[in-house]
């Protein structure tokens, strides 16, 4: 394995690893990273974090975006409840972009810092009670409470438009909130209507479990409907009423009308994470679907599936009903599979393209981005949580236990053996 280093004085950690179908790997590039604190434990708290989300330059073909969710951050169980402990909790959440350069070697081109309506920037801080809390507590790195953020976002998802301006869902409301191409909110679009632009998303999203809200967005090619995925089951209507934790929904939203629909998606497991989801076509998308382990643990999916919506039962129901769709006076959520497909409810199609942990014994715990890169060629990047971890509820450095090395944002090239599209 070769390893060249930048020179280059840029402030973030993105290793390069090009992998093909037979799980060949070479380090090719890696940017330099610099340390935004260092705890009195020791920890560095690190000026990476991109790999919540990526995707493909929509006119660059050599260059792709990343994202960063609401910064370091680690479970917390404080003296107004358990929450989040941020050590560094004015960070703002931001977007990079990254040229591949013709040896492999990653450049970062430019960050675009995220920012309220009014011009300030926001924070990765929860949202205060009606606009998207998760009922976490935030607390400071010695303990203390701090402020609500009606504009935090905790981003996951990132869509890229041709005017250089995005479209970003998070974890939080969920939100789905449209950006200009310098960084500022246009339009914002949740389940209670506290957003900018007065346009809502269905009632029934607002159920999502904490911290596993709208973890995926896509666009389609002709830029005319926004794909979202949420990363697991809604607590639809309560944590303890679900009985189905393997399915899933995936919103689809016209971005001129405001129309939605919405669609079930299978998981392979209960309690799964879908993290990712990119364009093909108009109908059908790449996947990512994982668990939350490491490899040479408990790690057992990390996967690429080829969906497709066409013959998928639209489930949206009343948008304004708290649970949605029912069957039977009963939410999807607490419906078996069999009760579902009795009652004619058929998920997405799903085909597995890449079993990461099979090719290439991936080892990071959270496999979070993707890029279409080509008909036979896609990229992933994993979210190394600014190389922090939570032990005891005290901030500890996040290391990879097959690797024994600090986690870092680390993308992957992967050859397909057959290609995505069926057109």
């Amino acid at each position: 394995m070769r390893t060249f280093l930048s020179k280059g004085a840029f402030a973030f950690c993105l290793s390069a690893i090009v992998a093909t179908a037979s799980a060949q790997e070479e380090l090719v590039g890696a940017l330099a990273y610099s340390v935004i604190k260092k705890l009195d434990n020791g920890v560095e708290v690190r000026n990476g974090g991109f790999g919540s989300a990526m995707t493909g330059h929509p006119l660059k073909p050599n260059h792709f975006y990343v994202l960063t969710d609401r910064g370091p951050n680690v479970d917390f169980d404080g003296p107004e409840g358990k929450g989040k402990k941020f050590p560094v909790p004015g960070y703002s959440p931001r977007i990079a972009e990254v040229e591949r350069l013709g040896n492999g070697e990653l450049r970062i081109v430019r960050t675009l810092t995220l920012h309220a309506p009014g011009g300030e920037p926001i924070t990765g801080l929860p949202n205060p009670e009606g606009m998207g809390a998760t009922g976490e507590t935030p607390y400071d790195y010695a303990g203390r409470v701090l402020r609500f953020d009606p504009y935090g976002l905790d981003p996951e998802g990132i869509a890229a438009l041709k005017d250089g301006g995005f479209w970003v869902s998070d974890e939080y409301g969920p939100h789905i909130v449209h950006y200009s191409s310098a960084g500022y909110e246009l339009e914002r679009l949740n389940p209670f209507g506290t957003g900018a632009g007065g346009r809502k998303l269905p009632k029934v999203f607002a159920n999502r479990r904490p911290n596993r809200g709208m973890e995926g967005l896509a666009i389609t090619p002709d830029e005319q409907r926004l794909v979202g995925v949420m990363q697991s089951t809604l607590f639809n209507p309560s944590k303890k009423a679900v009985k189905n934790k393997a399915l899933t929904r995936i919103l689809t939203l016209d971005i001129a009308t405001g129309e939605t629909h919405q669609y079930l998606y299978r998981q392979e497991a209960d309690n799964l994470s879908n993290s990712e989801i990119a364009a093909i076509s108009k109908d059908e998308f790449l996947m990512v679907e994982r668990d939350g382990g490491f490899a040479g643990e408990k790690a057992k999916y990390k996967r690429l599936y080829k969906i497709d919506l066409r013959g998928a039962t639209d489930v949206s129901g009343d948008f304004d009903s708290q649970t949605g769709m029912q069957i039977n006076g009963k939410a999807l959520e607490e419906l078996s599979w069999d009760e579902l497909a009795a009652a004619g409810v058929q998920p997405v199609r799903k085909t597995l393209v890449v079993d990461l942990l099979a090719q290439m014994n991936y080892p990071h715990d959270k496999l979070e981005g993707l890029w279409i890169m080509g008909a036979n060629k896609v990229a992933v990047i994993n979210d190394d949580d600014f190389a922090v971890a939570e032990q005891n509820g005290n901030v500890a450095q996040k290391i990879i236990p097959a690797t024994g090395r600090v986690d870092a944002n680390t993308l992957y090239v992967i050859d397909l053996e057959n290609p995505l599209s069926s057109d």
